[in-house]
């Protein structure tokens, strides 16, 4: 392996991380029914869990 496909697995592996992190935590706040707290164009917010996405993407360039 080059330089380049190391770091493009080294990303796959965080990209994935962060999607899992994602999805544990909706769980997280949905089992102990609290609110997302999130900036929304600079404004700060609460969201209910159950109206964000269960999963998310995160895209890459």
């Amino acid at each position: 392996m080059d330089n380049s496909e190391n770091l493009e697995e080294e990303r796959r592996k965080i990209v994935k991380g962060l999607e899992l992190a994602y999805e544990r935590m909706i769980e997280f706040k949905k089992y102990k029914k609290t609110p997302l707290i999130i900036s929304v164009d600079g404004k700060v917010v609460e969201v209910d869990p159950h109206d964000a996405p269960p999963t998310t993407t995160y895209k890459w360039r």
